[in-house]
């Protein structure tokens, strides 16, 4: 048995094909599929106001040190000018790339005091950190004390995600004293049940909010309490169905494949890295294959984040990114699928022969594939790829995040995409790729109060 994903990925022929035949082993949405019904759950979050409880689906990373911002900073290559220059706690988002300028991940980093950050999102992210934090001469240490795939294990703190057009009403009613304004990804320390509380300005669905949190000994008291003020204002709990779904219409493309398969550079890193880890079993989906791995990898600005990237510090991958801001990109987009093409994917199911690949709503890839990528087509050539599908009930619309090449990035365009995944997982059922018109739409998609923060 291999010991590292080097060794794993010198075993075998093909990484790709490696990635495109792993079944989908692991699951950070440890929360149920739905706490009522997707349908009115979704609602809520636009409609009235709804919580997600991420306690247990985030993986938080702690770098301490006094070198620690410097660290970060060298593997980041978003600016820290606001860490160095306010108190905190702070918040901004982590991007992190390879020496090639492709996205390994990216996360929230919370600057919680005096040489203490939190890294919170996705374990191979976090994988990331702790390596380099080994590997580069930094005075720092990195803690990661909890894993949603680790058993019997308690997250140090809980963490809730409050959104909707009343979820500040509810977030007044169970703050001791006045709730501050907290603009969009601002930070505050408010009181609830007597305890101190993070909160972070966020929107989820381009709805207005806040994510709190706080050591987890109060989770369920402040949970009580949140749902209780809730009851006015028909709260909702979000199962894992409307959470991940509220994404595709803010425009968050999720889980692009790290791009740590081919660098030689990063050799050590797969070294480093566990045969069997996440990184191993890191599920490929879709109608899209390519050869080569690095045809999997996105760069920031495929991917909307382009305005993250700051050359006012060093970092891995400044001197790719350098060239690359200059040259053509794909742009983000939504796309929008034709109505009749979906009714007649789930027609296929009452005829005789290969039905198309089945549409499972709302949340319709990470069924069998932690990332998804489906060749888009304009006039028989590949012009793009459509990355996360899913159906907003609120929108009455099957949609899906990708990019495309920008001559065919203007709204309105129309273009189709294949629908299907000819590999060796047993997730997927036996099928006929089908091919699906869509129109190109901006993203995000779906707008509201989150601008208004």
């Amino acid at each position: 048995m291999s010991d590292s994903l080097q060794a794993r990925l010198e075993s075998v022929d093909s990484t790709v094909d490696m990635l495109r035949d792993a079944d989908l082993e692991f699951n950070q949405y440890v929360f149920p599929d739905e706490h009522t019904n997707w349908i009115e759950e979704q609602r809520s979050v636009r409609e009235s106001c709804a919580i997600v409880d991420q306690s247990y689906h985030m993986e938080p990373c702690f770098v301490k040190g006094p070198e620690a911002i410097d660290f970060l900073e060298n593997i980041g290559v978003n600016s820290f000018s606001k860490i160095r220059s306010q108190d905190p706690p702070q918040a901004i988002n982590l991007l992190m790339c390879n020496p090639n300028g492709y996205i390994i991940g990216d996360q929230i980093l919370f600057y919680l005091g005096e040489n203490e950050f939190s890294s919170v999102g996705s374990v191979w992210a976090n994988n990331w950190i702790r390596y380099t934090s080994e590997t580069l001469d930094y005075d720092v240490e990195t803690e990661t004390p909890y894993s949603p795939y680790m058993e019997n294990a308690m997250p140090p703190r809980y963490r809730f995600q409050i959104q909707g057009p009343n979820a500040l009403d509810v977030m007044e009613d169970i703050v001791d004293g006045s709730l501050p304004e907290i603009s969009l990804f601002e930070m505050d320390v408010i009181e609830i049940c007597n305890h101190d509380v993070y909160a972070l300005g966020h929107g989820m669905a381009a709805t207005a909010g806040l994510e709190i949190f706080g050591p987890y000994e109060y989770h369920g008291e402040v949970l009580d309490a949140i749902l209780a003020a809730g009851e006015a204002y028909d709260i909702r709990q979000l199962g894992s169905k409307a959470y991940k779904t509220g994404k595709i219409g803010s425009g968050w493309l999720v889980g692009p494949v790290p791009a740590i398969y081919e660098n030689e550079e990063m050799k050590g890193y797969r070294e480093w890295l566990d045969a069997e880890g996440t990184e191993a079993t890191f599920s490929i989906g879709g109608s899209f294959v390519s050869d080569d791995i690095r045809d999997y990898y996105m760069t920031p600005m495929e991917r909307g984040q382009g305005h993250l990237v700051n050359f006012d510090h060093d970092f891995v991958g400044r001197e790719a990114l350098e060239e690359m801001v200059n040259e053509p990109q794909r742009q983000r987009v939504t796309f929008v699928w034709n109505e009749e093409d979906v009714i007649d994917v789930f027609a296929s199911l009452f005829r005789d022969g290969k039905t198309s690949k089945f549409i499972d709503m709302p949340d319709t890839a990470n069924t069998w594939s932690k990332s998804h990528y489906d060749k888009v087509k304009k006039d028989g050539e590949i012009v793009g790829l459509s990355k996360y599908p899913g159906y907003l009930f609120y929108e009455r619309e099957m949609l899906s995040l990708g990019t495309i090449d920008r001559a065919y990035s203007d709204p309105g365009t129309e273009v189709t995409f294949e629908w299907g995944d000819q590999s060796n997982k047993q997730r997927v059922e036996q099928h006929k790729p089908v091919e699906i018109r869509a129109t190109v739409a901006p993203a995000p998609y779906v707008t509201g109060g989150r601008e208004s923060m």
